[in-house]
C-alpha cells in the first residue's frame, strides 16, 4: 500500500463515463477531490452493489467538490456493456488490463490478477490523504467514504463516528 501524503501515481487509462468511451488521467482531477476505487471485476455480484452505490451518490460527491472514478483489470468494452446494463454510470470506470495501475497503487493481487476492493481519497493537490483496502468478498461503505471525505475537507479532528455537522476538535491538539 501507499503510505499516506505520498504522491498518488500518475496514471491515463482508457474508460467509458456516461456511456462515452474516453481516456481519464489522474492530471485530469488536479484541484479537486479525487475518490478512487478499484474493484475485482465487471459482472460480478458484490461489485455491482458498489458501482451502483457510488453512482447514486455521486451528487453528494460532487457537492463536496469531489469526483468519483471505478478502475478495474477488465477492458473498455467490458466496461461500457456492464455499466449499460447497470442503467447507466455517470462517472468514469477506467480500464486497467494491464494491471500497472493497480500494482502502482498497491492493490493488485497478483495470484488473481484482480484488485482488491480499494479505496483512495487523494487530495487536490495530488497526495494520498485515506485508503482503505478490503477482500473481494467484502463491499465497501459509500457511506463511510462520503464521511471521510467531510472528515478531511473539515481540517478539524473528528472523534470515532463522528457525523458531518457534529462537533470537531481544534486540530493544534494532538491525536
Amino acid at each position: 500500500m501507499l503510505d499516506l501524503n505520498a504522491a498518488a501515481p500518475a496514471f491515463a487509462l482508457e474508460g467509458v463515463s456516461d456511456g462515452k468511451p474516453g481516456r481519464f488521467a489522474l492530471a485530469d482531477f488536479r484541484g479537486r477531490w479525487l475518490v478512487l476505487f478499484f474493484y475485482p471485476a465487471d459482472f460480478t455480484f458484490v461489485c455491482p452493489t458498489e458501482v451502483v452505490g457510488f453512482h447514486r451518490r455521486l451528487a453528494d460527491f460532487t457537492r463536496l467538490g469531489a469526483a468519483v472514478v471505478g478502475l478495474s483489470v477488465d477492458d473498455v468494452a467490458s466496461h461500457t456493456s456492464w455499466a449499460a446494463e447497470l442503467g447507466g454510470i455517470a462517472y468514469p470506470l477506467l480500464a486497467d488490463p494491464e494491471r500497472e495501475t493497480s500494482r502502482a497503487y498497491g492493490v493488485l493481487d497478483e495470484g488473481e490478477g484482480r484488485a482488491y476492493r480499494a479505496t483512495m481519497i487523494v487530495s487536490p493537490d495530488g497526495k494520498i490523504a485515506y485508503q482503505v483496502v478490503s477482500p473481494m468478498n467484502v463491499g465497501r461503505s459509500v457511506d463511510e467514504t462520503l464521511r471521510v471525505l467531510e472528515a478531511l475537507q473539515s481540517g478539524r479532528l473528528c472523534p470515532a463516528d463522528w457525523k458531518p455537522g457534529e462537533a470537531t476538535l481544534d486540530p493544534s491538539l494532538r491525536y
